[in-house]
């Protein structure tokens, strides 16, 4: 079964990047829904490795606003959440229960001779799955600004001090202002960016 053209808009063709918010607060609630929902998409081996911050309270928004580029200063500060997205650098611990059919799946990420590909999986998957929460925040209804633009090094010191959660990238989620959303910008056409073998 796909999804109507009503639906593809709402997750793609009409969604932008939002840049401002309405004033409508966003619950606790609402993100245990979120995270209930895009927790089920794919990463490899079932890993999970992305970890997920909702910052909410007006204290971790100051906790949080050192870090960002003065661009990003405003829109986060006035989103009702911000996420950080990180990875957990020891994901593997929980491989066991998490893939079943091959229980020892993390352990060629837990040798560290393997750091490199632990590394490398944790940041795919996680981005990943910071890409589902996108998503499935606009099948919500809701609003997203994922953004890049922010010091990783004072957020994971400030945020995840002993070291073990690495940060990714930031999502601003709430109900988006349609006055400051920008005019959408191109995209690749297929031919460009594409090749069938």
């Amino acid at each position: 079964m796909a999804l109507d053209d009503a639906g593809l808009d709402l997750l793609f063709r009409e969604a932008h990047t939002q840049h401002g918010w309405r004033d409508e607060p966003v619950s606790a609630d609402q993100m245990r829904a979120l995270y209930d929902l895009f927790k089920w998409a794919p990463t490899t081996s079932n890993s999970n490795p992305a970890r997920f911050v909702f910052v909410m309270s007006r204290e971790g928004k100051e906790r949080l606003k050192p870090a960002l580029n003065p661009t990003n200063v405003e829109k986060t500060m006035t989103a009702p959440v911000t996420v950080i997205v990180a990875s957990d650098t020891r994901f593997y611990e929980y491989m066991p229960a998490l893939y079943p059919p091959n229980p020892k799946a993390g352990e060629r990420f837990a040798d560290p001779a393997n750091q490199a590909a632990a590394t490398t999986t944790a940041l795919r998957n996680g981005s990943l799955q910071g890409a589902y929460l996108i998503i499935a925040a606009r099948a919500l209804g809701l609003g997203c600004g994922p953004l890049s633009g922010f010091d990783n090094a004072r957020v994971d010191a400030e945020f995840f001090p002993d070291g073990r959660w690495k940060s990714n990238f930031l999502c601003n989620i709430g109900y988006g202002d349609p006055a400051k959303e920008r005019k959408r910008n191109a995209r690749l056409d297929f031919d460009v960016a594409c090749r069938i073998v």
